[in-house]
């Protein structure tokens, strides 16, 4: 009995192992409990809002020129003022048609409130009690940003965690690994690699979509090199946190649409396929299998075509986000990646509905799009995401071809018979 208990914990492997299965649930509980203390002190920090001691009537001076803030045709245009002893600053926000207005040297009269912990805020006008209670905890914010960050990084490794020990028995070594570690990973970049406010949303709340994108990616990929049909419900969760971050970011309007009218249906109808067509031996696993050379040259002639065509309507919308601090060029370069990307997009989810391998290489190509996005974005946390989609698509692309290769020797075997 003791052969067979070893022997099952073999195939199984380390990870399986009581040991390895009591610290993977300590190491989920000490980081739950650690993300849960650093969000209760957040919490109580950002809810101190002190009294203001001394109200002072202020003149403000323009800091920056227009052509050193770059702005071009923006929603929010931020202006820099600074007091004339140089120890008072107060940031004023304008539409893109009252900025082009404004004056070089551009002065305003102010008023400054100083705080019982020392802090000020300061406002073009005259600001009532509920106004400078606001931005009082914008400034808690501002100033507690680090934490809330580590704490969204530590919540996210306790999730993987948990999820690897629920789910663990289903993953094998190296599947484990390789998604422990891109999420630990990711959650190091994102307090590293902090996001900026962007479009009047807080960074915060960006990069926390950026996390849960990142996290429902790599699991959705990893069951999809499993060949399990319960990826597209993953994938479900994965296009609705795509939506809300090209929403938010008000940018990659290709990917929206295709998002919203193709991958949110082709998801629905590719896990009713999938359920229909399982292993005959395995259950747990879909048949899959290989595409013609002649498909492949149509499908690259396609999307060629849907690049510059969809490319080129884009590019002529006025549609302004802050991402590129007002740089059409590179806004124009974004939209012709984005449009390619969505091509691929497109081909990837017709591919993995009819259960073709040649999906890895769409998986492939649209990750290295994708993190050219990401880095003209700035968006770093992002780069672990393909990072992820890059080595997964690879080991995808060998359990796959391996599942075919040994397929197509039974059936040989079958038809000799």
């Amino acid at each position: 009995m003791s052969q067979n208990n070893e022997t099952a914990q073999h195939k199984r492997g380390f990870m399986q192992t009581p040991a390895f299965m009591r610290m993977k649930k300590i190491l989920a509980l000490l980081l739950a409990a650690a993300t849960l203390v650093l969000i209760g002190i957040t919490l109580i920090r950002l809810g101190k809002v002190p009294g203001v001691t001394e109200s002072i009537p202020m003149h403000f001076v323009r800091v920056t020129e227009a052509g050193e803030e770059e702005y071009e045709d923006e929603t929010i245009c931020p202006v820099e003022y600074e007091s004339e002893d140089g120890e008072y600053t107060c940031l004023v926000n304008y539409s893109f048609e009252e900025w082009e207005e404004l004056p070089s040297g551009h002065e305003i009269e102010g008023w400054v409130y100083l705080l019982e912990d020392g802090r000020y805020t300061a406002f073009d006008h005259e600001a009532a009690e509920p106004e400078i209670a606001a931005a009082v905890r914008d400034l808690n914010a501002d100033a507690n940003r680090r934490q809330l960050s580590i704490a969204l990084a530590l919540g996210l490794m306790a999730i993987s965690f948990f999820l690897m020990v629920r789910w663990g028995r289903f993953f094998s070594d190296y599947e484990q690994i390789w998604f422990l570690s891109i999420m630990v990973l990711a959650g190091v970049i994102s307090i590293i690699v902090p996001e900026e406010d962007i479009n009047g949303v807080k960074g915060i709340y960006i990069m926390a979509l950026y996390l849960a994108d990142t996290f429902l990616n790599i699991l959705c990929e990893l069951l999809i090199a499993k060949q399990s049909k319960w990826n597209f419900i993953v994938s479900v969760f994965v296009e609705i946190t795509e939506i809300v971050i090209c929403i938010v970011l008000a940018y990659r309007f290709a990917t929206l649409a295709t998002t919203l009218f193709f991958w949110l249906p082709i998801d629905i109808i590719s896990f009713i396929n999938w359920h229909k067509h399982p292993d005959r031996q395995e259950e747990e696993l879909t048949k899959v299998r290989k595409l013609s050379g002649a498909t492949r040259v149509l499908i690259l002639l396609a999307v060629a075509i849907w690049t510059v065509v969809v490319g080129y309507f884009l590019s002529g919308l006025n549609i302004r986000t802050d991402l590129f601090g007002g740089n059409a060029t590179l806004e124009t370069i974004v939209i012709y990646f984005d449009a390619c990307a969505s091509a691929i997009g497109i081909v990837n989810g017709v591919l993995i509905f009819l259960r073709y391998q040649e999906q890895w290489f769409a998986w492939i190509a649209c990750s290295l799009l994708e993190a050219v996005i990401n880095i003209l974005s700035g968006q770093y946390v992002l780069l672990v995401l393909k990072a992820g989609y890059l080595t997964n698509s690879t080991y995808g692309y060998i359990k796959w071809h391996k599942y075919i290769h040994s397929h197509e020797k039974e059936e040989e075997k079958l038809l000799s018979l």
